[in-house]
């Protein structure tokens, strides 16, 4: 990498893909890939029945807690995976650019199942009720955590609506991201046949 390159990339804010667990974070982190930012990803997961288009993750993200912060600033410019209880432990000497996916609360519970089951886990350990509450708890926290940062800022959208809308959905993260993404490779990189746990509305 060139000086001026490097120097541009330590300039530019760390960009966040944030959100609950099977929020559709994944499929968020293959949109800003086709759009031209570099994902910060080891490969180490491999991409499954789960998550078929991979899970973009890097390892060291979920050491954040236990002090492990120091690849932080080398991310800047790039994006990087991390889920909502770990945010609090970014440090504070950066700028970020935050990406928090929202989904309907029955299909991350009917995702999570099916992500248990496949792993031979016992898929009702919790009740589906005392699950509910903790999430929204812990969003309603989080959300204003992130609120109240000067270092961040939040862009939130729900899984649905980008699945349902995936141009408009890309050109609004290019003007949250500054104008510098290819809107039509993000937009064309959705693949809607992976709603499989879509919530199922009813007519009042």
């Amino acid at each position: 990498m060139s000086f001026f390159k490097k120097l541009f990339k330590q300039n530019q804010p760390v960009i966040i893909v944030s959100g609950l667990p099977r929020s559709g974070t994944s499929m968020m982190m293959k949109m800003l890939a086709a759009g031209g930012i570099p994902p910060l990803t080891d490969q180490i997961r491999a991409a499954d029945d789960d998550n078929p288009h991979g899970y973009y993750e890097f390892e060291r993200v979920k050491q954040l807690d236990k002090g492990d912060t120091a690849w932080v600033a080398g991310a800047q410019g790039s994006a990087v995976k991390v889920i909502s209880q770990l945010l609090r432990h970014l440090p504070a000497d950066q700028e970020y650019r935050v990406i928090f996916m929202r989904r309907h609360m029955d299909e991350i519970l009917a995702s999570q199942k099916k992500m248990l089951v496949h792993r031979g886990e016992d898929p009702n350990r919790v009740s589906d009720e005392e699950l509910i509450a903790l999430f929204e708890k812990h969003l309603a926290q989080v959300t204003q955590w992130l609120d109240q940062q000067p270092n961040i800022k939040t862009l939130y959208l729900h899984y649905s609506d980008v699945l349902a809308a995936p141009r408009p959905a890309a050109n609004q993260i290019n003007a949250f991201l500054d104008g510098r993404l290819d809107t039509q490779a993000m937009a064309t990189s959705v693949d809607p046949t992976l709603y499989r746990n879509r919530q199922q509305l009813t007519s009042a």
